[in-house]
């Protein structure tokens, strides 16, 4: 099993697992992966067993410390040099869940962002996932007000 940046060439198979592991209402289109892959693609993983894609994680540096929607919707936000690595999205193909891939591509994007002298990592989630991401560490900061995809999200962080 081994964790890789994507490329380019990732985009038409990392949109399929967005596809299956998300609503359309929240999932990325193939324009908003192409422009981050374009922009960040330092901070785009892929989880891989025999060249199968397993799981993906992404997300732009920033020096805010929550995320906006405007953050979804515009890749040039990035900033190499801010102090927040960002999550925006984090996706396990169905037959492979309940593993641990989720938790080993988060700890890689820590430990990447441990590297890079970054403050800490940032997430929304929904309610029933605040309890996951506090057990690897990250703080509950309350309701946030994104409503990415009419939905009721929260911010988590992690500060190093």
């Amino acid at each position: 099993m081994t964790i890789r940046e994507a490329t380019a060439e990732d985009l038409n198979t990392i949109h399929a697992l967005e596809n299956v592991c998300f609503p359309e209402n929240e999932a990325a289109s193939l324009f908003s992966f192409s422009q981050r892959l374009a922009v960040f693609p330092h901070h785009f993983w892929l989880l891989e067993e025999e060249d199968q894609l397993i799981g993906v994680i992404n997300g732009m540096v920033t020096h805010r410390d929550t995320i906006s929607d405007d953050m979804f919707a515009e890749a040039a936000l990035h900033d190499d040099q801010g102090s927040w690595q960002s999550i925006f999205g984090l996706a396990i193909s169905p037959q492979h869940r309940k593993k641990g891939y989720a938790e080993r591509l988060i700890r890689h994007l820590i430990s990447v962002a441990k590297q890079q002298g970054r403050k800490g990592v940032t997430l929304t989630c929904k309610e029933y996932l605040i309890a996951y991401y506090e057990k690897l560490g990250f703080c509950n900061a309350g309701l946030s007000q994104s409503v990415h995809g009419g939905e009721v999200w929260y911010d988590l962080k992690i500060e190093f």
